[in-house]
């Protein structure tokens, strides 16, 4: 089990209206960060997995704003977790130093990441051994 401060689910507000829901993420109201940077992943092939690195510095929320996907999650010190993410409402915040891996995409699924950091490839961690090795020195 991961600790709270590395990931957990948050409730985004979701306002129901005959006319069709509205969900709202604010930053720094109940979203933990400044949000620099906002992209999303669509048409993953089924069987496709997206992610596998981890940030130094970056925060993320991933939401499944259509379908759904697992995100497995992996803080380099033994603590796993995998989230089934399907509500539109919902978020998972994923802290800096935990690797995250998104896999089973349903047809049509959106996952769309709200981040704390502008894009820099220096800041990630793309092989597994250099996280781990990177957690044993900065946890």
């Amino acid at each position: 089990m991961m600790k709270q401060n590395k990931a957990r689910l948050i409730d985004l507000p979701k306002i129901v209206d005959p006319r069709g829901n509205l969900t709202v993420a604010e930053q720094m109201k109940n979203v933990p960060f400044h949000i620099a940077r906002v992209y999303w992943t669509y048409d993953v092939p089924s069987g496709e997995r997206r992610g596998g690195h981890a940030h130094r510095t970056c925060q993320e929320i991933i939401i499944a704003v259509s379908g759904s996907f697992d995100v497995m999650l992996d803080d380099g010190k033994g603590g796993k977790e995998v989230f089934h993410l399907n509500h539109p409402w919902q978020g998972l915040y994923v802290g800096t130093g935990v690797w995250r891996t998104l896999e089973d995409f349903s047809s049509g699924a959106v996952c769309l990441v709200l981040a704390s950091e502008l894009f820099d490839e220096e800041e990630y961690l793309y092989e597994y051994d250099e996280f781990t090795e990177w957690v044993r020195h900065n946890d």
